[in-house]
This record gives C-alpha cells, sequence and structure tokens, in this order.
C-alpha cells in the first residue's frame, strides 16, 4: 500500500486520489491542510529527504509526497500510477500550490 501527503487544494494530489480511486489502489492519504500531525510528519519527511530538494528551490511545497511499501519517496503521482498498469488521468485541472501561483 502506497501512503501519500497532500492537500484537498492541490490539483496533483486531488487527481492522484481519483486515480486510486478509480483503479482500485490501496493508499492511506494524510491530507497536510486539515491535520496537524499529518503536516508534522510531512514536515520531518520533507526536511530529510532529498527528493525534495528542486520542490523546495522552485518554491514549491513537494506534494503529493508519494511513499511507496519499500520507504522510497517520489513527487511522480503519474508514474506512480502507471506502473500499477493503469493510465492516469486528470480530474483537476486548475492549480496554484506555488508561490507564483503556478502549480505545487
Amino acid at each position: 500500500m502506497l501512503k501519500f501527503y497532500g492537500s484537498h487544494l492541490c490539483k496533483d494530489c486531488v487527481n492522484l486520489k481519483a486515480n486510486c480511486e478509480k483503479y482500485g489502489i490501496a493508499y492511506e492519504y494524510s491530507d497536510i491542510s486539515n491535520d496537524l500531525a499529518a503536516l508534522k510528519e510531512f514536515l520531518k519527511l520533507r526536511d530529510e529527504n532529498p527528493v525534495f530538494a528542486e520542490a523546495k528551490q522552485a518554491g514549491g511545497i513537494g506534494i503529493p509526497a508519494i511513499v511507496n511499501a519499500d520507504g522510497t519517496v517520489t513527487l511522480d503521482w503519474m508514474k506512480v500510477i502507471a506502473e500499477t498498469g493503469n493510465e492516469p488521468f486528470e480530474e483537476m485541472k486548475s492549480s496554484c500550490c506555488l508561490a507564483d501561483r503556478s502549480g505545487c
């Protein structure tokens, strides 16, 4: 089962969740905008994992942050869905997660 940190305000997070539900992919979701404990877990992960370096440098949050069953972390939700043999789709198209409102 994969675990991911995200926000209901983030288009990529909404899209990942929709893909998991449509394709029956088991997941655990931690909404960092609604749960302080989840936010603290995410911030610890973000501080300690180099996969977030590019997102941080670009002014991004780094969500959805997907923790695979083996403990590896990725920010590429489309690749995660594709690796299950399914075609990723976008349910939500607009986003404003970056400081410049261009994405997550």
